[in-house]
């Protein structure tokens, strides 16, 4: 053996992306097909974010500024919060994963309902915590039940709102309560990755909850509807003695020059991404109606994609859908994610399922 690795590593999974549009179409002998597997945007940058990437090309010789002062300004000017309670990394995810490597030693807890997004499991394996799962109720987050599962040992709890994979939301009330009957000792980290596309006039803007509980931690994406999803950005919301705990275990220049310019000159073009929104939030209701008529039990959804609980026939519907050229995201055992995509695509995507039986 070559060096000696932590033991946690011998049964730490690697993160499994969605598969690709090439590969499964070379696999089942298609011309093309369609990639409805990790909730991308279906769009092209904005105008005006291309350009600011365009602008920033000839500086790529040169380190980017390794705190990300100015898109730190700016995000804080965004969400009308305090520059020094805000905090970007390379993508969200890495900074669920700096929660972790920040708040939990061995043996500790984290907490989670589940199914959720699938990085947290990994997270907790990666420093050898001891994982509480809540199950989900009717494909919502149950709170209450996450509150009384939280302990003395607990020192770090995962909220997703809307959840990953199923869609679902919670209320800003219920979130409320939650915080209300946490200690201060555990962080609870409200993961909004696809907060721009929520709908339910139930769930409000979060932000103003930091003023009332100094263990919240937002975390919040460019990856989604701002549609930067290969240049990797992500920002945390938090009370600024988080901020500073996040940044000393940040991995130094994580987040590139032209990611930071990208991501400055998207909140800039804010009316413009909504728009964009708008319309993917409009394709999700069509699609979500439509299998729903096709005798499919789509919950509510709240994200840019839907989501189908069939645990005993994932596997199968999302072969069914391969052979057909569209690529969905299939948890066995649990259900079939479907990523939201243009119009063609979605067309494509229902045509297929007229050859499933529900």
């Amino acid at each position: 053996m070559t060096g000696r690795p932590r033991p946690a590593l011998d049964v730490l999974p690697a993160y499994r992306p969605g598969r690709s549009a090439e590969q499964v179409a070379a696999e089942q002998g298609l011309a093309e097909a369609v990639k409805l597997a990790s909730n991308e945007l279906p769009f092209a940058p904005l105008p005006s974010v291309a350009g600011a990437i365009a602008a920033g090309i000839e500086r790529v010789h040169l380190y980017a500024d390794t705190r990300a002062t100015s898109l730190r300004r700016d995000i804080a000017e965004h969400h009308g919060v305090d520059e020094d309670c805000v905090t970007v990394s390379n993508g969200s995810v890495t900074i669920l994963q700096q929660l972790a490597l920040s708040y939990v030693d061995a043996g500790e807890k984290i907490a989670m309902c589940w199914p959720s997004f699938e990085a947290y499991p990994l997270f907790a394996m990666l420093v050898d915590a001891e994982q509480t799962r809540i199950p989900l109720v009717d494909e919502r987050f149950d709170l209450d039940a996450l509150a009384r599962s939280i302990d003395e040992s607990t020192k770090l709890a995962f909220v997703t709102n809307p959840n990953n994979p199923t869609g679902t939301c919670v209320p800003t009330t219920a979130i409320r309560s939650l915080l209300e009957h946490v200690p201060s000792t555990c962080p609870v980290v409200l993961d909004e990755a696809y907060a721009e596309f929520v709908t339910d006039p139930s769930v409000e803007d979060s932000a103003p909850l930091l003023d009332d509980f100094a263990n919240l931690v937002i975390t919040r994406t460019f990856s989604k509807a701002h549609g930067l999803a290969g240049l990797r950005v992500g920002y945390a919301l938090a009370h600024p003695e988080v901020v500073e705990t996040l940044d000393k275990t940040y991995v130094p220049f994580a987040v590139n020059e032209l990611a930071q310019r990208a991501a400055s000159a998207s909140l800039d073009a804010t009316d413009e991404m909504h728009e964009r929104v708008a319309i993917v939030v409009a394709e999700r209701d069509r699609v979500a109606r439509a299998l729903r008529d096709r005798g499919w039990p789509v919950p509510d959804a709240q994200g840019n994609f839907v989501w189908l609980p069939v645990p005993d026939r994932a596997t199968t519907v999302g072969e069914a859908l391969e052979r057909v050229g569209v690529v969905a995201r299939a948890f066995g055992g649990v259900g079939v994610r479907i990523t939201i995509g243009d119009r063609p695509m979605n067309d494509r995507l229902l045509a297929a399922f007229d050859t499933i039986e529900a």
